[in-house]
């Protein structure tokens, strides 16, 4: 795959994107849908031609787009602190899971598994995005081999939305997307350097990809 600065940033938009659907998960029970269902899709995309087509085009990385510009070019928000401490968890885990093979395949067998298993689950009803039934596959996949991985992520939330079983496997399917995300950016050359040094260059690509002219 040949790597560009667009790339990269749509790479590490899905990481941002996934933080704050954790986020909000976490806090308020609820999650910004499509954003979501890009983020739960871009999983069961093994082998893809492009970044792009990991994702469907950039259109649902709108909210990671938009964080990842926002951020990088200082601007700063309630929840700040705990976006970058989820981004930084997930880029440190990809580092540990890119050094055992054995669980990155038990991964790729899971995600095959899940991919053959969703042609029986049907569309997910209105309002949903992705099938229940799939999301709760992505999250036991995560609980047996991502989170086994230490240190694990911490998620801060209200105990009222972690302790729901449908709210909880969701996070974990976030979470799940982002580290697919992480591992992709590290897969193109991102490196934590470029989030220190190359923070005006990556925000200004992630503009021009929200302005459709990148």
């Amino acid at each position: 795959m040949n790597a560009t600065c667009k790339d990269r940033t749509l790479a590490l938009a899905g990481v941002f994107q996934a933080a704050r659907l954790t986020q909000q998960l976490a806090r308020e029970g609820r999650m910004d849908l499509p954003a979501f269902t890009t983020s739960v899709q871009s999983l069961m995309i093994i082998d893809a031609p492009g970044t792009e087509a990991v994702y469907g085009g950039h259109h649902g990385l709108k909210l990671g787009l938009g964080l990842l510009r926002d951020k990088l070019e200082g601007k700063t928000g309630a929840g700040d602190v705990e976006i970058a401490k989820y981004v930084i968890a997930m880029i440190h885990l990809v580092g540990k899971l890119r050094r055992n093979m054995d669980m990155q395949e038990a991964i790729r067998r899971g995600i095959e598994a899940a991919r053959e298993q969703v042609k029986f689950f049907g569309t997910a009803a209105d309002g949903e995005g992705a099938h229940p039934r799939l999301i709760e596959k992505l999250a036991e996949l995560y609980t047996q081999t991502i989170s086994t991985l230490t240190p694990r992520i911490m998620v801060n939330g209200e105990h009222g939305h972690l302790g729901n079983p449908v709210v909880a496997a969701k996070v974990r399917a976030a979470l799940f997307a982002g580290i697919r995300s992480a591992f992709l950016w590290h897969q193109l050359g991102g490196n934590r350097w470029q989030l220190l040094f190359s923070r005006k260059k990556i925000a200004t690509e992630a503009g021009k990809i929200l302005r459709g002219t990148a």
